[in-house]
């Protein structure tokens, strides 16, 4: 991960991006959980190999399309992110079941972008289940980071970026103890709505469609 922290060094000091960590010490679990997290840009990927983001012992996973972006993509290879071949649901779910295995027994943390794609709509897509049934099969908890909005500082549509500010906020643990892949969707529901809750909180954007938080799970203070 080395690799990668230093192209992000080189991007902020480039760039003017800065990244502000809040809860980082909710990371610092020294057991296997799952990481999920929104998905914005390329600059989530970079984002969290920041050192001081990106806890010990963690194992990217990513949409292998990602792999051919060029120096990107070799920097996430190098940097030991594992790429998953989603149009072959066979492999996909071959890896994770790998992935689960070796969680367990290298006390490793997973990180996962659910939304399944980068999304800069201003709010976040539905969640894939695939992380949210890797965390029960091994029966370990999950802990929700949320990016804020890239909108003041990130062009959608020249992709280009100028200086600002990113907040990340890492919330409470969810823990899966004794659930089964039948509170699946209940787990996704409640993950989704305080994460939801949260990005537009850090983002200082008025929550739409009635966004909420969990009961239990606390957004950003």
């Amino acid at each position: 991960f080395s690799i990668i922290s230093w192209f992000v060094r080189s991007f902020k000091y480039v760039y003017g991006v800065r990244f502000e960590v809040k809860g980082q010490q909710k990371l610092e679990v020294d057991h296997p959980c799952v990481i999920i997290s929104n998905h914005q840009s390329i600059l989530d990927m970079m984002g969290i190999g920041l050192m001081e983001v990106l806890p010990k012992r963690c194992v990217q996973i990513a949409k292998q399309e990602l792999l051919f972006l060029g120096p990107v993509g070799l920097i996430m290879y190098l940097g030991g992110v594992l790429f998953i071949n989603r149009q072959r649901s066979s492999t996909a779910v071959s890896v994770m079941a790998d992935v689960g295995q070796r969680m367990v027994k290298e006390n490793l943390k997973v990180w996962i972008y659910p939304e399944g794609t980068r999304n800069d709509n201003g709010d976040l897509l539905p969640f894939k289940k695939g992380a949210f049934y890797l965390a029960i099969q091994a029966q370990v908890p999950i802990i929700p980071v949320v990016y804020s909005s890239f909108s003041s500082f990130y062009n959608t549509r020249t992709k280009l970026f100028t200086s600002g500010t990113v907040t990340v906020q890492v919330l409470d643990a969810i823990p899966t103890s004794g659930l089964t892949k039948d509170d699946v969707p209940k787990l996704v529901d409640t993950c989704h709505q305080a994460m939801r809750s949260t990005f537009f909180h850090i983002s200082k954007m008025p929550q739409e469609n009635g966004a909420t938080t969990e009961p239990g799970v606390q957004p950003a203070q």
